[in-house]
């Protein structure tokens, strides 16, 4: 059984204990801000967000911006990938808590490859945390640390290797820094790792075929041309991707 195939069996098995409920967090720094953003991701943030967002019609008037009566049915107007502006209303009491920019983005085309809403409030911090516990109370649950990122990983938007360059972006101290994460974020490592991965299974299959059919396919294995094939795909960029490690480390952590 190879490598691969056990790491996709294990990925497999957390796919199949992976909580499905809609996920929710506070997306901005702590404190003070312009923005605060409240983020859901999951199968049921559209609806949460239907269910305590009142959009304003660009021609309406102060006293037209008002929510639809709770006992009223609350149909779904909102579209992916578009930006509404309106107010976050309190669905039990009809209080309005405030005034916002709502984001939606279904599946798949999205993040974490589900459905994915975001809230645009004003950043105070009283303000924010209420608009995340009303969230709350519609049935989406507090996010784990990199639970997003998680999701993103699991539902195969993203490999381990991008996954690690979200932090560093994060974390990204210098210019250098924040190229190098970019890079990875954009796959480069992981194109570099499957380019070297596809060779050495190429080599074996040659390798096997000359073992199993040596009358038919011995001619192809040369063992000079294999050993400086095997250094220049394999050995040597390898060593490269090492160093590069060592100058990634400096770049981030300093000397």
């Amino acid at each position: 059984v190879s490598t691969k195939s056990i790491i996709l069996n294990d990925i497999n098995i957390i796919k199949l204990k992976m909580d499905n409920s809609t996920i929710a967090a506070i997306a901005t720094p702590s404190g003070r801000g312009g923005i605060g953003i409240i983020k859901l991701s999951g199968p049921d943030a559209v609806s949460i967000a239907t269910a305590i967002f009142c959009p304003i019609d660009s021609k309406s008037t102060a006293n037209t911006k008002k929510r639809p009566p709770t006992n009223e049915k609350f149909s779904d107007p909102l579209d992916s990938h578009r930006l509404y502006y309106g107010h976050v209303v309190d669905p039990e009491s009809d209080r309005v808590l405030d005034e916002v920019l709502l984001s939606v983005m279904k599946a798949p085309r999205t993040y974490t490859r589900e459905d994915v809403v975001e809230i645009n409030a004003h950043g105070g911090p009283v303000a924010v945390h209420a608009l995340l516990e009303l969230v709350l109370k519609q049935g989406a649950r507090l996010a784990d640390p990199g639970e997003f990122t998680k999701r993103a990983f699991l539902n195969g938007r993203i490999d381990l290797t991008q996954a690690e360059a979200v932090i560093d972006i994060i974390n990204a101290r210098t210019d250098n820094s924040l190229h190098l994460a970019a890079a990875q974020i954009d796959g480069r490592l992981r194109r570099q790792l499957e380019s070297i991965r596809d060779y050495l299974i190429e080599l074996i299959t040659r390798i096997e075929a000359a073992i199993d059919f040596p009358e038919d396919v011995e001619e192809i294995v040369d063992p000079p041309a294999t050993i400086k094939g095997i250094k220049s795909n394999t050995v040597e960029p390898l060593r490269r991707l090492i160093q590069h490690h060592t100058e990634g480390n400096v770049l981030r952590d300093g000397f």
